[in-house]
């Protein structure tokens, strides 16, 4: 997905800058990138890859070089990023946290206004920040360009901008990723990750609106456009990508997970006929959830394995599919003692080719369990979002949902309506994709977060949370 991290201070702002972006490491897997700002030497710019070595150690050689009162830095899972741009505008930096689902529309649209070539090609792909860049440079001013480019995209947009006067920090028209401001005496800071700034001596100052734009100087803040009343805010968030210690909406990360344990407990509870002599969390993201649902059932919460993550620190790396399911395997270390002549139940963030999880059931039955049971916390996802990159999945049918109702339908492209049941809890389409799901990993058992509970863990009104990948409702 990615994320950034953003600093106007009176002072020099590289260390927060370099801390509160490597906080964003989470996030993205690829690129990643810092600009700032120096009245006397302008623009300054450091983009490394990050595939095999983390954040920190690729940039703590250039920190030592720059300088500068503003800065925006960026993590990023795909693109190289923050560019620095000139236009009419002047010269600015960016940095983006987007899905550009129409970009061979909006590229035709500027060839046809005499824009001439694009430089920043990733992988022979047109850079999305760049096109973001493009888009803006279409109007009169910067406003007017962040508020076209918002509205001309499908998918979604969020960014920071730097410019030698200040940052423009715009959030996404639905709101669909967050963007917080925090303050401290010689300034303020803006991310993606509200934890990000908490030990920088940053402060809570405010969290933008959905299409909020606003203009931060080491001297305050000056909001540019109002925000939307609308939101869609992705779900998926508190679920598995936000870092336990981060709020959006001022809910709490680890505290949603807790909650959604809690409700899959409740649901075991009136089922009946599950009695494992544990629970335990696929690590990193499972264990709040688990821990959740233990303290609502009263069944022991163990780690029957760890994740070693020394020298392993990423699953998502390398970029290959196979060797990522290799590499997650060899993280878990197996505690055979907990293990042998045991019923285990396990919460995973959410199941999406399930390629992964079956090496780990398999893995635990190797090591002598009785029974795996597996709980989801989310529903299943028979979607491919269309508005943030965050699925594993490079399409659909690469989605274990959906080649198990496509086998059980005959087609791989069933219409509305049948997905519809199959979304549905109580539809027996729905229980007869889960039983082919659990068949094929093997598990004892499976159910998965309803969405109904899942958005009961929520306090949140409804209307503003986006669940498209598990309903397709937009």
């Amino acid at each position: 997905m990615g994320g950034f991290f953003g600093v106007a201070s009176h002072d020099d702002c590289v260390f927060d800058l370099f801390y509160g972006t490597d906080y964003h490491s989470h996030l993205g897997t690829r690129r990643a990138g810092m600009v700032v700002y120096d009245t006397e030497k302008g623009f300054d710019r450091a983009i490394h890859n990050i595939e095999s070595t983390n954040f920190r150690p690729k940039f703590e050689k250039d920190i030592l070089k720059m300088k500068g009162h503003m800065g925006i830095g960026c993590i990023s899972d795909f693109e190289p990023q923050p560019l620095i741009i000139r236009s009419h505008h002047g010269t600015f930096a960016i940095t983006t946290v987007c899905k550009i689902t129409n970009s061979d529309e909006l590229v035709d649209v500027l060839y046809n206004h005499g824009f001439s070539q694009f430089m920043e090609m990733s992988g022979g792909e047109i850079n999305p920040t760049e096109l973001v860049a493009a888009l803006i440079s279409q109007k009169p001013t910067i406003v007017e360009g962040i508020r076209y480019a918002q509205e001309i995209i499908k998918g979604s947009l969020t960014l920071l901008l730097l410019t030698k006067e200040g940052i423009y920090a715009a959030r996404d028209k639905m709101g669909r990723t967050p963007v917080q401001v925090g303050h401290k005496d010689d300034g303020y800071c803006v991310c993606f990750e509200s934890f990000s700034y908490l030990n920088l001596g940053y402060h809570y100052e405010k969290e933008l609106g959905p299409g909020e734009i606003d203009f931060i100087t080491p001297d305050g803040i000056e909001v540019l456009a109002e925000p939307h009343k609308e939101m869609r805010i992705c779900t998926f968030l508190w679920i598995y990508y936000g870092f336990p210690a981060s709020s959006y909406e001022g809910l709490n990360v680890e505290d949603v997970r807790y909650g959604c344990g809690f409700k899959l407990a409740e649901r075991d509870m009136r089922r009946g006929n599950i009695h494992p002599d544990m629970v335990a969390g696929i690590p990193d993201s499972g264990i709040a959830h688990a821990i959740g649902y233990s303290n609502k059932s009263g069944v022991f919460y163990a780690r029957p394995f760890v994740k070693y993550t020394p020298t392993w620190p990423r699953s998502f790396m390398p970029p290959f599919q196979s060797k990522r399911n290799l590499i997650a395997k060899m993280k878990l270390i197996p505690i055979t003692k907990l293990i042998e002549g045991r019923s285990l139940l396990l919460i995973d963030d959410s199941i999406v080719r399930g390629t992964q999880l079956r090496e780990t059931t398999e893995y635990l039955y190797d090591s002598g369990a009785k029974e795996v049971h597996i709980r989801p916390a989310c529903p299943p996802l028979v979607f491919g979002c269309k508005y943030l990159n965050f699925s594993r999945s490079n399409s659909e049918s690469e989605l274990i949902t959906r080649r198990k109702i496509g086998e059980l339908e005959g087609t791989t492209n069933p219409d509305q309506a049948i997905l519809d049941e199959y979304v549905d809890p109580d539809s027996d389409r729905y229980h007869a994709m889960l039983e082919k799901i659990r068949s094929e990993l093997n598990f004892t058992s499976l159910h998965y977060h309803r969405l109904d509970d899942m958005i009961d863990a929520l306090d949140i009104d409804p209307s503003k949370l986006c669940t498209y990948c598990w309903n397709g409702r937009e």
